[in-house]
């Protein structure tokens, strides 16, 4: 999901990059498709809107600095943004002192779920944790059979009930 999201913003800096002088209207659509990207990826409309407020506070009506590139300033504006938002510090998993510690993936539809089930539990047993993979998604179908190939790969065991 997040390579995704990487993606689409890389792609709107792209349009930018090929630009001499940014005006602020340029900036203004960059940050509008940015907008856009945030709400699709189901970043919170009330988090986006006060990110791109600090965005373009910090972006519009700014003279260029002459030695960096008109869309390389808005990008590291935009990364020194997300960096705030999301903080600073890099977090790590949080387990319970006394197993198990149970996580439970909950997200959109073709958000990536299962593929970081599978990263986590591979992560998780290569610690030396005892890894267990429980099928949870009825409703799309090979969903449990997804979820069985990747613990065959990962030799995790993988709990199903297909009733």
């Amino acid at each position: 999901m997040f390579d995704e999201l990487s993606e689409k913003i890389a792609g709107v800096f792209a349009k930018l990059r090929g630009r001499g002088v940014l005006t602020d209207a340029d900036i203004k659509d960059g940050l509008r498709e940015i907008r856009r990207v945030l709400l699709e990826a189901d970043v919170s409309f009330q988090l986006t809107r006060e990110f791109m407020e600090r965005v373009e506070k910090k972006a519009v009506g700014v003279s260029q600095i002459k030695s960096v590139a008109p869309a390389q300033q808005l990008v590291k504006i935009v990364h020194d943004e997300l960096t705030s938002m999301l903080g600073e510090q890099r977090e790590g998993l949080k387990l319970s002192s006394v197993p198990p510690t149970i996580v439970m993936m909950v997200g959109l539809q073709g958000s990536g779920k299962t593929t970081t089930s599978g990263k986590l539990a591979r992560k998780l047993k290569s610690e030396g944790r005892a890894t267990r993979l429980v099928a949870a998604d009825v409703y799309r179908p090979a969903a449990i059979d997804q979820l069985e190939t990747l613990g065959l790969q990962l030799d995790v065991p993988v709990y199903a009930d297909r009733t």
